[in-house]
């Protein structure tokens, strides 16, 4: 994968350990998503979360990245490239800064980043979120993604598994 292709709009960079100071900068702000999904974000968390990888995969295959407008981190995205299958890709997490909530940003880095993908070859893009959240939800509704079932997390959190097919014309 190219990430400086998952957006037009942005500037894309995968994150590392010297950005974790940037990254918690942004994550922190979003205080009603840690209601939902505790606990709530530390640098060790974060640290944690750039490793962290799904059963049968390993670190060439998991992007976590940043997209940046006016050297300004806006939002952070852990993607996982061919999981659960070759031609899926999985969303671990995606946040905008609170501060850009409601301004067509996520929806346009989520538009934008659909589209690499279904030129790539992908057949659909899957996610999950906690069962209970009404922001999370509503985000991932409107931007396509359907419910394929209710889970439980490796937190043991109840989470709704969802799916966008795409357009792969």
């Amino acid at each position: 994968m190219q990430i400086e292709l998952f957006s037009n709009q942005y500037k894309v960079l995968r994150l590392a350990d010297r950005n974790v100071d940037e990254i918690y900068g942004l994550l922190s702000k979003n205080v009603l998503y840690y209601e939902y999904c505790p606990p709530f974000v530390t640098r060790d968390s974060i640290r944690e979360d750039m490793r962290t990888l799904p059963p049968g995969k390993d670190g060439k295959d998991k992007y976590y990245v940043g997209f940046y407008q006016n050297e300004k981190l806006i939002a952070v995205m852990d993607l996982i490239d061919g999981y659960p299958e070759n031609d899926i890709a999985y969303i671990g997490f995606f946040m905008t800064d609170i501060l850009r909530q409601n301004e067509g940003v996520g929806t346009a880095i989520i538009e934008e980043l659909c589209g690499y993908l279904a030129e790539q070859g992908y057949r659909s893009v899957r996610l999950a979120w906690v069962k209970g959240n009404p922001q999370s939800e509503h985000f991932w509704m409107k931007n396509g993604f359907i419910r394929l079932r209710e889970t439980t997390s490796n937190a043991a959190d109840e989470v709704i598994l969802a799916e966008r097919i795409l357009d792969t014309k």
